[in-house]
């Protein structure tokens, strides 16, 4: 916790040049793409493992084992609104960095992947909420086109570009973004240390207008540094997840109506130091033999629970729990933990090698 307060306490000179929470569109960015993500918190960006879906947290993660890989994910959160992805890596070129015994290595790492959120089916009501007729969809769709390119055999760096498209209902919006990042690994892979820079950009065409023109609004951009630390003789891997460096106060204001009424009191929206300090952590633990055939993961986000966290109620907010199986070149996960006030959410994914098929 000693890195991660001095991490913010640096970041703070320079957070008002960035939106703050809850003040930016696309907020669906900020969903965790894979199992292998949600399990871990929802972000993370410093395990580099051949998972090719932590490469949307950054660019830097792509690696020799994310060549020819297809990955699929879905996540069914309630009432018909679900989001998923597909993602697909492949590396070129030549060089002595990472080379296995069998075949040349290729250093230059791309990968390209769809993102999609459905909201499902609504329909039309006025301004007191009386229903009129007819129904209509909402849908936000992201493409990521991933290269990281390995400088030497400890360090690697990346970047992405991101548009970024939304429809709801008559209402269309496009943005572009960039994120861009950077990886290190001792050469054991005990330690590996993450940096990213994630949704620079801005929106290109607006959901309305305005006097002047279009009414345009920055990404959700976020500045993670991710550390995580794999024990030489015990199958446990620990990780730390700092994320919203670029700004400090991470809360919401809101009011109470039915505590206003009762009480006569405003109830009161302070957060409290060291409330908001664990508010820009994640902590996770992965339990992972030397094989790496199969993980059991468990996280904590302190932000998620402090938001979805019911009163009077037993809740797991906060918490996720994720697992995964490799059975040769394929490997399958799932992830469990409660994205939203009343519901939890299950993610599944599966990843294939391509290459190992058409040999």
């Amino acid at each position: 916790m000693i890195v991660s307060a001095l991490c913010l306490s640096i970041s703070v000179a320079v957070q008002a040049q960035f939106v703050g929470s809850g003040s930016s569109v696309f907020s669906f960015l900020d969903l965790p793409v894979s199992s292998r993500l949600h399990g871990l918190g929802g972000s993370n960006v410093s395990v580099r493992d051949g998972e090719i879906s932590m490469a949307m947290n950054n660019p830097a993660l792509l690696g020799s084992q994310t060549d020819g890989v297809l990955e699929l994910n879905y996540c069914y959160l309630m009432q018909g609104t679900m989001f998923g992805s597909v993602l697909y890596g492949h590396n070129f070129g030549r060089s002595s960095f990472e080379r296995q015994p069998e075949e040349p290595d290729k250093p230059n790492y791309f990968a390209v992947g769809v993102h999609y959120l459905d909201y499902g089916r609504m329909r039309y009501a006025d301004s007191e909420g009386n229903l009129t007729g007819g129904e209509f969809g909402a849908k936000d769709i992201l493409i990521d086109a991933m290269y990281a390119r390995q400088l030497s055999e400890l360090f690697t760096v990346g970047v992405t570009l991101k548009p970024v498209i939304s429809n709801y209902e008559q209402y269309t919006s496009f943005a572009l973004g960039a994120d861009i990042g950077g990886h290190f690994q001792t050469r054991d892979s005990t330690l590996q240390v993450g940096l990213s820079l994630q949704n620079i950009g801005w929106q290109l065409v607006g959901f309305y207008s305005e006097e002047g023109g279009q009414h345009r609004e920055m990404l959700p951009i976020n500045l993670q540094l991710g550390l995580n630390y794999r024990f030489k003789h015990a199958p446990i891997r620990l990780g730390m997840t700092i994320h919203n460096m670029q700004q400090w106060y991470l809360g919401y204001e809101y009011t109470n109506v039915l505590t206003s009424a009762l009480t006569g009191e405003k109830e009161s929206t302070e957060v409290g130091w060291a409330d908001m300090l664990f508010r820009h952590t994640i902590f996770a633990i992965d339990i992972i033999p030397r094989s790496e055939k199969f993980y059991i993961t468990l996280s904590y986000n302190h932000r998620r629970r402090a938001e979805m966290n019911l009163r009077d109620q037993r809740s797991l907010a906060g918490f996720a729990l994720g697992a995964g199986v490799r059975i040769k070149k394929v490997r399958v996960g799932l992830a469990f933990s409660q994205l939203t006030k009343s519901n939890y959410s299950f993610q599944g994914s599966i990843s294939l090698d391509i290459n190992s098929l058409v040999k």
